[in-house]
């Protein structure tokens, strides 16, 4: 599983964890989150992330 970052906050999406209280699941792939999602931080949208090389 990976993780993303928000390039503009900073905020990360870690696939592993999902975001439960926001309906989604633990294990949810970035690419299978609704193409109209946002960062739950600041708003942006799925092209201003980028995935995190671990």
């Amino acid at each position: 599983m990976a993780k993303y970052e928000c390039t503009l906050c900073g905020y990360i999406y870690d696939e592993e964890a999902g975001i439960p209280a926001d309906g989604i699941p633990a294990g949810t792939r970035f690419e299978d989150l609704p193409d109209d999602w946002v960062c739950p931080d600041c708003g942006a949208g799925k092209d201003m992330f980028k995935k995190i090389e671990e």
